[in-house]
């Protein structure tokens, strides 16, 4: 069954299917209507989600099973048994997207945790439990961190005006004003319950009526206000009764969880006052809050078995109107009229089909008129749609305080188009059940949308950043750069950006993105300087004219890592030393030394600030050697690096880099007089050749040319002429560059779906998965450790674990006993150098 597409440009594309994912085994679906699936997207692109199936073979049921994905490789799912007795109701991500709470229908609520920071391996870390009472609403307590998007200051050079921190209490603090961890849950009967996370690991507990009288709550959502309060806004899922709002505050009194609960202003539903569709929506099927840092506007479902209708409200404060008796007193000086909060409509829908999912977007724009017409005129629409997926299959994007629509999607069999055009061949309907979404989710960047389908199917569809609107390229490069620069200085992974950014869009991208960075003041420049390397590696593997250049920002944040580790090794000689470290001293030393000799310059050095004992010096001998290698390999290719396709070519001009391996020269040099044995090694055709000697006069020679980046020279004849003959005189190096990804990422660029298949690697036919990088690695060559800088073989024994974002494959378990090597170990232990998280890969050895 092949489906059919209708293929539009990027530009007049409003959604569409990148890929899906499905069971190889199609297990039978229940189609029950009561049990609900849910899922979850994390700021780290990991997506857990819920089915309500059942395996074909052995009827074992799935419904109490939670999948985690990671969007780069839906294949590779890990299901964990979750060992909850009843259907999963709520999956909860925590603000770093590395913990996942879990709740039932009843009561039990768990922790999940990354076993040795793996995305594919899971454990329970915590649990509690509100026995026999299920969950309807969870959520983590917020941590006090918010930052704003600034669409109108889009323009701007400085990072802190597009993106500002705004001030927003923790739900609950400790001592110092660090934030304290928990959750926070809703029960059924009226109950919220909190668990705190203490320092030393236990779990304080403490559970509370939302007021006197508890009546059943069976749709409940949870937000938070920048005093530090909580706000639950709750109904017992009757169109005809009021929607309650309640504040609850959470505190610590003499070592017990203490919970205080008040009633605010509530609502009834605007299609329950009109005479037309009184009872017409019995039934309220959604309730959530806009944003979960704003409880002061609240979207509401209201559907029957043939439809739905969709309302905005928004909490407002009011002058209360005083009685006539009291209209002609003199009015006391300073007097000011009483206020009170009042919930006003803000706008509804017509009659809908009936909608089976609602995802709101988590982009932090702010949505007052001005913005929203900041928005019209930038044409920024991230961020301002919600999605509805209705039970015929279909999607709507709509505004999400007009409720006007935006864009529609026609099922995954179908094509997207722009509002107001008519598909060109209807659809005819199939017999049996319809396909339709029962969970939705936006991205972080509102770029992409995932869905669980009635099948069990995972749906992962891309949202144009133009909502179906007419853009120039201009407008659309300087769209998806805003968000990439938004996901550096949040740390939020990227892909969804990537899954705009066409191969043309690299080259431009790569430019734009170097000149904002460098208009940063220089602190931020060096917090987000590896952030901005990732990014640029990520991007360059997108086209297969720049994934030489992707080879070289692996290479460079592999240098940077290793030469901060390696500086991090020296000790002053005595303690009442300058301010300066010894490494600083050798940075300014080597910068203002232009001399080609490394004697010479070793000799303005303090060697006893190098001095460290034997086996931390062998034990690094591994990355000294990948210096050598790395600076024998960029000298001999000098004379054929005149294209930008092949690798290390963006090394000629990084005065910044060379400048830091020839710092690294200086420093092994020094070293090897104390320990010849972490020397690294080569093979020279002279017994007498002074290989390092060599390597540094020539990379010195290199690096004065380029060190001026306002005014780079390019090589002249001598130095071109000398690299020539290096070949002759060492054994260069093959280098393993580019670490294999084996993501979708790079398949997705086309507008052809993927179907995939849980379990099963995806390639596409006939065509070799790694194409793009075949030109530097044969496929039956050694196998490296990319960090550790081993060989590990061509089948290795070992089991590996491999960076989800760019592929860098290492060890699972560590060979090295001394601490030098345990401390570099320790910078990638929980992610990857490039911020990417780990997943485990088996050993090629069955």
């Amino acid at each position: 069954r092949v489906p059919v597409h209708i293929t539009f440009s990027l530009t007049h594309c409003m959604m569409e299917i990148a890929y899906v994912c499905e069971w190889e085994k199609r297990p039978k679906s229940n189609h029950c209507p009561s049990i609900p699936l849910v899922c979850a997207w994390s700021c780290r692109n990991l997506i857990a989600f819920t089915t309500d199936l059942k395996n074909e073979e052995d009827d074992k049921d799935l419904s109490h099973m939670i999948h985690v994905i990671d969007t780069d490789h839906p294949w590779d799912v890990n299901s964990i048994n979750s060992g909850h007795t009843e259907v999963i109701s709520c999956l909860e991500w925590d603000q770093s997207g590395s913990r996942l709470l879990s709740a039932d229908g009843d009561g039990q609520i768990k922790c999940w945790g990354m076993t040795e920071h793996l995305v594919n391996s899971w454990e329970c870390t915590q649990s509690s439990s509100v026995d026999g009472d299920p969950i309807v609403a969870l959520s983590w307590l917020h941590n006090g961190v918010k930052l704003a998007l600034h669409v109108e200051k889009s323009g701007s050079t400085n990072f802190g005006e597009k993106f500002s921190r705004v001030k927003f209490s923790p739900s609950l603090t400790l001592f110092g004003g660090k934030p304290m961890e928990g959750w926070l849950a809703v029960t059924v009967s009226g109950l919220v319950t909190v668990s705190l996370l203490k320092p030393n690991g236990t779990l304080l507990t403490a559970s509370e009526s939302l007021c006197r009288l508890r009546g059943r709550v069976a749709l409940a959502d949870i937000a938070f206000t920048g005093g530090g309060n909580i706000v639950v806004a709750a109904t017992d899922g009757s169109s005809s009764s009021p929607v309650q709002f309640y504040k609850v505050c959470v505190s610590v009194v003499n070592e017990k969880c203490r919970i205080d609960t008040e009633l605010l202003p509530s609502l009834f539903m605007r299609c329950t006052t009109d005479p037309v569709r009184r009872d017409k929506y019995p039934a309220v099927t959604h309730l959530k809050f806009l944003t979960r840092e704003n409880s002061e506007q609240v979207l509401l479902c209201a559907s029957s078995q043939m439809g739905s209708i969709v309302e905005c409200w928004s909490l407002r404060k009011e002058g209360l109107p005083v009685n006539n008796i009291f209209q002609h007193r003199s009015p006391v000086v300073g007097e000011k009229q009483p206020m009170i909060l009042k919930w006003r409509i803000l706008s509804a829908t017509n009659d809908l089909d009936r909608v089976s999912a609602v995802a709101l977007p988590k982009l932090p724009i702010s949505i007052s008129n001005t913005d929203l017409k900041v928005a019209s005129d930038t044409k920024f629409f991230p961020g301002l749609g919600l999605a509805l997926a209705f039970h015929d299959g279909s999607i709507q994007i709509l505004h999400r305080l007009s409720l006007h629509t935006m864009g529609v999607f026609y099922g995954s069999s179908g094509s997207s188009q722009r509002v107001g055009e008519e598909p060109a061949i209807k659809r005819q309907r199939a017999g049996g059940p319809t396909l339709h979404f029962k969970a939705l989710q936006f991205s972080w960047t509102s770029l992409a949308l995932v869905g669980v389908d009635n099948h069990g199917k995972l749906h992962m569809i891309r949202v144009s950043p133009s909502m179906g609107q007419l853009l120039d390229m201009n407008t659309l490069l300087r769209h998806l750069l805003f968000l990439l620069e938004y996901c550096m200085v949040t740390g939020y992974d990227w892909w969804d950006v990537l899954l705009h950014a066409q191969p043309s869009m690299v080259h431009n991208l790569l430019e734009k993105l170097h000149e904002e960075y460098m208009r940063q003041n220089q602190a931020l420049q060096q917090v987000l300087s590896t952030r901005i390397v990732a990014v640029k590696a990520s991007l360059c593997k997108l086209s297969s004219a720049t994934a030489a250049r992707a080879c070289d920002f692996h290479a460079k944040l592999l240098l940077i890592a290793i030469s901060s580790t390696l500086k991090s090794l020296l000790r002053p000689h005595v303690l009442n030393t300058p301010d300066k470290s010894p490494g600083d001293r050798l940075s300014e030393i080597c910068a203002k030394n232009t001399d080609t000799d490394i004697d010479k310059v070793m000799i303005n050095l303090k060697t006893e600030e190098f001095v460290l004992d034997g086996p931390p010096l062998q034990s690094l001998q591994q990355l000294i050697q990948w210096v050598g290698d790395f600076v024998l390999y960029l000298l001999a290719n000098l004379p054929n690096q005149g294209s930008i396709v092949r690798p290390g070519f963006g090394f000629l001009r990084d005065g910044a880099s060379l400048g830091m391996l020839r710092e690294m020269l200086v420093m092994i040099r020094i070293w090897g007089l104390l320990k010849p044995g972490c020397l690294p090694i080569y093979t020279a055709t002279s017994d007498n050749q002074d290989s390092m000697f060599l390597l540094f006069r020539l990379l010195t020679k290199l690096w004065l040319c380029s060190r001026d980046e306002s005014h780079p020279q390019d090589p002249d004849e001598t130095l071109i002429d000398e690299c020539c003959l290096l070949p002759s005189q060492l054994l260069v190096p093959s280098k393993d560059w580019l670490p294999i990804n084996d993501g979708v990422i790079t398949k997705v660029q086309s507008k052809h779906p993927l179907r995939l298949q849980f379990g099963k690697p995806y390639t596409l036919p006939g065509v070799n998965p790694n194409t793009q990088v075949e030109v530097f690695r044969s496929p039956a060559s050694q196998r490296m450790d990319h960090l550790r800088c081993l060989h590990l073989g061509i089948s290795p024994t070992e089991d590996s674990k491999a960076c989800t974002r760019c592929g860098c494959v290492t060890m699972l378990r560590s060979p090295n006993k001394t601490n030098a090597m345990r401390q570099w170990e320790q910078r990638w232990i929980k992610n990857c150098l490039c911020g990417g998280l780990w997943r485990r890969i088996p050993s090629t050895l069955t």
